[in-house]
């Protein structure tokens, strides 16, 4: 009985350029895992909302429902900031290029677009107001001088942080489909 996976006597044939048929250009996607700081915080919120809910449960049966209510509120909207920062980042289409962030979400339409690029630069430290020398991919846009450029990612924010392998090869990943989304 032959079985199907790939196996030491056979050759093993791809073709990475062809799209496979389920690939839609279309839906917004995210050329990149999310990082590994970016998921721990995560994880510890949604632990800190599984306590929070567990009280709420508690004040409930003990005390009175409007109490659990606000508690409950609390919870959901723990959870709630965890999963937007599960949607922080950088996301793609056929439409052009999305920027979410923990508080909004800016879409730049491809025509819009001039040059996605890496550049070498002081960049923020998880976020925070601590500066490190660094990489960012950075957004030209056709509608702003190419000084006032938005950084996309940089190889120090939550989801690249000593992941340099990781960064290249998604700013590599969003430069391609800048470069083949303008030319449309």
């Amino acid at each position: 009985m032959p079985l199907p996976f790939l196996t030491a006597d056979r050759t093993f044939e791809t073709a990475d350029d062809i799209a496979l048929p389920f690939d839609d250009r279309d839906r917004w996607r995210r050329p990149y895992r999310p990082g590994p700081w970016r998921v721990g915080m995560a994880a510890l919120w949604l632990l800190l909302a599984s306590f929070v809910l567990f009280s709420a449960v508690i004040l409930a049966l003990t005390t009175s429902a409007s109490e659990a209510g606000v508690i409950l509120a609390i919870a959901f909207a723990v959870i709630l900031c965890s999963l937007r920062l599960l949607r922080v980042g950088v996301w793609v289409s056929a439409h052009g290029l999305r920027r979410v962030s923990f508080f909004g979400t800016r879409t730049t339409p491809w025509d819009r677009v001039v040059a996605v690029r890496t550049v070498q630069q002081p960049v923020r430290w998880l976020g925070l107001p601590r500066t490190v020398q660094g990489q960012a991919l950075v957004l030209v846009r056709s509608d702003r001088g190419p000084e006032d450029a938005p950084v996309l990612l940089t190889t120090h924010n939550a989801d690249f942080l000593a992941r340099t392998g990781s960064f290249d090869r998604a700013a590599d990943t969003i430069e391609a489909w800048a470069a083949e989304n303008r030319r449309r």
